[in-house]
């Protein structure tokens, strides 16, 4: 029997419709373009379900809830398929990526999210070599994660992020080489793809996401210790703090480290993820990191704010004290960060 594909149309601009006000999603649109498209009735390609999402969710508009809403329409169909394609809107496709692959508790099939920055419509687009090959990936390709694939790249979905609004290659993973990449072939890194899960793969189940009080915070140069209070103010529960290189702050700001110290000795959970797109949080590098640290943030090692964020409401919807969540935080759970004794060549 051939494979078989699902592919949960959430929206995005890939399957968008043309209109003088600009490009604006349309029920059944989609559809009607992949019909179009004779390379989807080769014999190498998968056959396919398609179901589009009631209304069509612009990504910039994605919630937890959605979140909830797309793992458990993979976890219904999961024995149905062989593997998942979720169509999503690029610009909180990172997050979705990121939220995935720690709700879909025992995940043994690819999931793969894709999308384009121009709809498949146009005659010239990138959306149609995206979907293809992320419908090949997803039936042909037995990994077990949830994956981000665009611009010829596939990512570990939780170590992606958005690098450009304008190029095909819209997406990058800055810490972890790709898991494989296209060309005239497909070429996965298999050294690199997480190890099956142990539990039986017809046990998939969902972690709910309860909406969460987190938030993240960039620190910049005279950020002042009233704006820090305030955000940490109850009911926050989580800050992602974007720091400086190494993962530094304004140590020598008394009044802004014990701000932060306050927040941390209520419960507040306080991840140090860099600015910087690449590298990784040492904080004890510098003085400046090592404030941070007497002040009670812990380190996020090398996750993206995407994941840290993700990973917050992950860890909170299960109701563990601050001090478990700390320590998971700073565990790679689903491969979103590299452990300290550990390192990935790129």
């Amino acid at each position: 029997m051939g494979k078989k594909i699902y592919i949960a149309h959430t929206g995005g601009t890939i399957g968008m419709k043309r209109t003088p006000d600009g490009y604006m999603p349309s029920p059944g649109y989609l559809a009607e373009q992949m019909a179009l498209m004779p390379e989807l009735k080769r014999d190498l390609m998968p056959s396919f379900d398609i179901r589009e999402y009631d209304p069509l969710i612009d990504s910039s508009n994605m919630s937890p809830e959605n979140w909830l809403k797309i793992a458990r329409d993979i976890a219904e169909n999961y024995d149905r398929y062989d593997g998942f394609v979720v169509l999503h809107g690029t610009d909180t496709m990172a997050y979705t990526a990121s939220a995935l692959p720690f709700m879909l508790r025992g995940l043994d099939k690819p999931v793969i999210l894709t999308g384009g920055q121009i709809p498949l419509c146009e005659i010239r687009n990138d959306s149609r070599e995206n979907l293809i090959t992320a419908m090949l990936i997803a039936a042909n390709y037995n990994i077990p994660e949830v994956c981000l694939f665009f611009g010829n790249r596939l990512l570990r979905g939780n170590r992606s992020v958005k690098v450009d609004a304008n190029s095909f290659e819209a997406f990058d993973s800055p810490n972890l080489p790709p898991l494989g990449v296209t060309g005239i072939g497909i070429d996965i890194n298999w050294d690199l793809v997480l190890p099956r899960p142990k539990i039986r793969t017809d046990d998939i189940s969902v972690h709910m996401m309860n909406e969460s009080r987190v938030a993240a915070l960039r620190l910049f140069p005279g950020i002042s210790e009233e704006v820090v209070k305030n955000i940490l103010a109850p009911p926050i529960r989580g800050l992602v703090l974007g720091t400086y290189g190494v993962g530094n702050g304004p140590g020598d700001n008394p009044k802004l480290m014990a701000a932060l110290k306050t927040a941390s000795d209520r419960g507040v959970v306080i991840v140090n993820c860099t600015q910087c797109l690449r590298g990784r949080v040492r904080m004890g590098a510098y003085a400046a990191g090592t404030a941070l640290g007497r002040a009670g943030v812990i380190s996020g090692f090398d996750m993206t704010t995407e994941a840290a964020l993700a990973k917050m409401f992950y860890l909170f919807s299960q109701n563990l004290p601050a001090d478990e969540i700390r320590e998971k935080m700073q565990q790679s759970l689903r491969g979103e960060l590299t452990p300290p004794q550990a390192s990935v060549a790129h």
